[in-house]
C-alpha cells in the first residue's frame, strides 16, 4: 500500500494543471462552451435537444424545452401512443433505426422479431449466473461482450447486419438486466433464486415487470414504464454516453464493444445514476423538513445544501438543472404528468406534492444564491424518474440499468449512423502538452 500511495501522490502532482492554462490556449474543458453549452463536435439526423430559441438579432433566449426524435416532437409520439391506449417504445425504437414511424404490419414484424431475440444464449445466461458481479451494470456490460461469441456475423457493418445486431440488444438487454439482477441478489443478499422468462405477446414494458415482479403489476404501472424508455431512448448525440458510442465506433470496432464503451460511460453517477442522488437527497430532504407544504421551511432547506451545510456537502440540488434545457425538460414535464396518477393509485399524493413544491423553488433558491447571473434551471428528467420507479417498486440497483434498456435504441442508431457515413474519418480531438519545450528533462538529470 505504501508503494500505490507514493506512485498515487505522484501522480496526482502531475495532473495539477493550472485552470488558467485553459483560457489562455482556448481549450474547451469537458468539450464545454464558456455557457457551458457543447462544443459542436458533429452532425446527426437523430435526435434534437432544444433549450434556447433565436431571436431576430441572432442572440438566443430561453424557451421552454423540446426533444425531436427524427424530426417528431417527443410529447407528440408519447401523446399519441397513450392516446391510443398502446406501448410505445417499441414504436420508437423502429423510428429511431429507420429514420420513420411503422405501419402496422412493419410493427407486427419488427415486435416479432424482438419476441424472437428476447431468448439469451445458453451462454450468456451461464455466465450470468456462475460469474456473478456486485453491480447489474458491470454484468450488462460484460454480457454484451459475451454476446460477441455468438454472433457469426460479428465484424460484418453492413447495415442489415448492424440493424440485426440493433435488435437483438434491443430484444435482449430487460432480459439480461432481469436476470443479473435475481443472480446478484441471489449470490449476495442469499435470497432464494427466481428466473421468470420473457413472454413473446408482452411489450418490453410488460416483460420487464413480470420477470422483476411477476404477474402482480398493474396497467398503469406498465404505461409508466414504458412512458419511462420511450423519454429516455434518446437524447442526441451530444450526451457522454452516444458521444462514446459515436467515437467507438469510429475507430471501425464490432457493436459489441462500443455498446459495452456506452454503459460505461452511462454507469457514471454524472450521468445514469443522477436519479439515485435524487432519491437520497429527497430521502434527507424529508427527514430535515418538518412541515413539507410550508415554503418557507422548504426553501431554507434548499439554500442550505447549496451553502454546502446540508444533505452531501457538495453545493448541488439534484435533478434540478440541465446542460441543454432552461425552462423546462419535456421528459421531465411528461413523467410528471402520470407520475401523478401513480402517486394517487399509491396512497403518496404528499411526497409527490413535495416533489412539486421543489421544483418549483428551487429555481427561486437558485437565483437567491447566485443573484443576477444566475442560469435559467428546471427540473430535469432525474428529478421524477427515481420516484417513479419507486412507486413501481422497482430495486435501486436496476435504475441506471433500465436507462441503459432504454438509451440501446438511440445508442444503436447513432452507431449505424456513424459508420454509415461516405466520408469515414476516426474522432481524434486534439490535446495540448503544457510541458515547455525548453523545459522538457533529460535523463541525466535524475
Amino acid at each position: 500500500m505504501e508503494l500505490f500511495e507514493k506512485i498515487a501522490n505522484g501522480a496526482v502532482e502531475a495532473s495539477n494543471i493550472d485552470k488558467e492554462l485553459f483560457d489562455k490556449y482556448n481549450v474547451k474543458r469537458g468539450l464545454r462552451n464558456a455557457d457551458f453549452s457543447g462544443v459542436l463536435v458533429g452532425l446527426t439526423g437523430i435526435g434534437d435537444v432544444i433549450g434556447y430559441e433565436k431571436k431576430e438579432d441572432g442572440s438566443s433566449v430561453p424557451c421552454e424545452g423540446k426533444l425531436y426524435y427524427r424530426g417528431y416532437q417527443l410529447s407528440e409520439l408519447a401523446k399519441g401512443f397513450q392516446s391510443c391506449g398502446r406501448h410505445g417504445f417499441e414504436e420508437t425504437a423502429y423510428l429511431l433505426l429507420s429514420g420513420k414511424l411503422p405501419n402496422k404490419e412493419e410493427l407486427r414484424e419488427f415486435n416479432s422479431e424482438l419476441a424472437k431475440e428476447r431468448d439469451l444464449p445458453s451462454f450468456a445466461k451461464n455466465m450470468i449466473m456462475s460469474l456473478r458481479g456486485r453491480d447489474v451494470m458491470n454484468m450488462l456490460a460484460r454480457s454484451v461482450l459475451s454476446l460477441y461469441t455468438d454472433d457469426e456475423q460479428a465484424e460484418d457493418y453492413s447495415p442489415e447486419n448492424l440493424v440485426r445486431q440493433s435488435i437483438n440488444l434491443i430484444a435482449k438487454f430487460p432480459i439480461i438486466v432481469a436476470y443479473s439482477y435475481f443472480g446478484m441478489r441471489h449470490s449476495f443478499q442469499h435470497k432464494s433464486l427466481i428466473i421468470r422468462h420473457p413472454q413473446p405477446e408482452l411489450s418490453a414494458a410488460e416483460n420487464f415487470l413480470f420477470m422483476i415482479k411477476g404477474d402482480s403489476y398493474t396497467k398503469l404501472e406498465s404505461d409508466l414504464l414504458d412512458l419511462s424508455l420511450v423519454i429516455h431512448a434518446e437524447h442526441g448525440g451530444g450526451n457522454n454516453s452516444s458521444f462514446t458510442t459515436r467515437l467507438v465506433s469510429s475507430a471501425q470496432t464490432d457493436t459489441y464493444s462500443a455498446i459495452a464503451a456506452a454503459l460505461g460511460s452511462l454507469k457514471g453517477g454524472l450521468h445514469g445514476g443522477a436519479n439515485l442522488k435524487v432519491m437520497e437527497m429527497m430521502e434527507n430532504i424529508k427527514q430535515n423538513v418538518k412541515n413539507w407544504e410550508d415554503d418557507n421551511e422548504v426553501e431554507e432547506y434548499l439554500l442550505k445544501i447549496l451553502n454546502k451545510k446540508a444533505f452531501d456537502q457538495t453545493g448541488k440540488i439534484y435533478g434540478i438543472g440541465h446542460a441543454i434545457y432552461t425552462l423546462s425538460d419535456p421528459r421531465a414535464v411528461l413523467l410528471k404528468e402520470k407520475a401523478k396518477l401513480l402517486a394517487d393509485e399509491k396512497g403518496r399524493v404528499e411526497e409527490f406534492n413535495l416533489y412539486k413544491s421543489i421544483e418549483r423553488l428551487a429555481p427561486r433558491v437558485f437565483y437567491k444564491f447566485k443573484g443576477e447571473n444566475a442560469k435559467v434551471i428546471c427540473a430535469n428528467v432525474d428529478f421524477y424518474s427515481g420516484f417513479v420507479y419507486d412507486c413501481l417498486e422497482l430495486p435501486k440497483e436496476i435504475y441506471t440499468p433500465i436507462f441503459a434498456a432504454s438509451r440501446i435504441a438511440g445508442w444503436c442508431a447513432h452507431r449505424i449512423e456513424e459508420v454509415s457515413f461516405p466520408s469515414k474519418r476516426i474522432i481524434r480531438p486534439a490535446y495540448k502538452n503544457i510541458q515547455d519545450k525548453l523545459e522538457y528533462r533529460s535523463l541525466s538529470e535524475r
